[in-house]
C-alpha cells in the first residue's frame, strides 16, 4: 500500500479581543495544558507555537496573543498582518465586552487580508449564570458576519482543543498541496557554442 505525504504547514493565528476577555487563558490552557485564575495582562504581544497532526496535513502555528489594553490596541495591525486566520474572544459575562469584539471584526473586514478565517469565541462558558450575552446572540452576529463561532471555557478546557483543532483542519483545506521533488524541463537544443564542464 502506498503511503501519501503529508502536507506540512506554517500558518499565523492571531488572537484579538478586549481585556480579561481570555485570550491568553484560552492559548495557555493549549499550549501547556495549564489555567490561571489570577493571568497577568498581556503587554504589547505574546508569541507561542504548537504543532497539530491530522490526517491530512501536519500544521504548526504560530499564535500571537494580542494584549487587550486600549494602549496596544494601534500595535494590532502589525500582528494580524500576513495571519492566515484570526480569533476575535469575547466574555460572554460581559456586553461591553461582545461589542468591542464586534469592533474588532470590523477592524479585521476593513483591513485585514479578504482570505483570512476568522473565529468569534465566546469564552468563560464555566460562568453561565453570570451570562450577559446569549449563545443565540454570539451565533446570529457570527453568522451574519461569515465567522465561525464557538463558546469555550479556558478554565474547564471545554471546546478549547476543538478550536485549535477547527482553525488547522481549515487551515489544512484551504492550503493548496504542493508536489515535493525537482521538476524537469526539456529545453529545445540550442545552437552556438556550449560549455562543458572540466573539459
Amino acid at each position: 500500500m502506498a503511503k501519501t505525504r503529508n502536507k506540512n504547514i506554517q500558518a499565523k493565528l492571531v488572537f484579538l479581543g478586549d481585556m480579561g476577555a481570555g485570550k491568553t487563558s484560552l492559548v495557555s490552557r493549549f499550549v501547556r495544558g495549564q489555567f490561571s485564575d489570577f493571568q497577568e495582562s498581556t503587554i504589547g504581544a505574546a508569541f507561542f507555537t504548537q504543532v497539530l497532526s491530522l490526517n491530512e496535513a501536519t500544521i504548526k502555528l504560530d499564535i500571537w496573543d494580542t494584549a487587550g489594553q486600549e494602549r496596544y490596541h494601534s500595535l494590532a495591525p502589525m500582528y494580524y498582518r500576513g495571519a492566515a486566520a484570526a480569533v476575535v474572544v469575547y466574555d460572554l459575562t460581559s456586553s461591553e465586552s461582545f461589542e468591542r469584539a464586534k469592533k474588532w471584526v470590523q477592524e479585521l473586514q476593513r483591513q485585514g487580508n479578504p482570505n483570512l478565517m476568522k473565529f468569534l469565541v465566546a469564552n468563560k462558558v464555566d460562568l453561565e449564570e453570570k451570562r450577559k450575552v446569549g449563545n443565540e446572540e454570539g451565533e446570529l452576529y457570527a453568522k451574519e458576519n461569515g465567522l465561525n463561532f464557538l463558546e469555550t471555557s479556558a478554565k474547564t478546557a471545554h471546546n478549547v482543543n476543538e478550536l485549535f483543532y477547527e482553525i488547522a483542519k481549515k487551515l489544512a483545506k484551504a492550503a493548496p498541496s504542493r508536489h515535493t521533488g525537482m521538476k524537469l524541463h526539456s529545453r529545445p537544443q540550442e545552437t552556438g557554442r556550449r560549455f562543458f564542464c572540466c573539459s
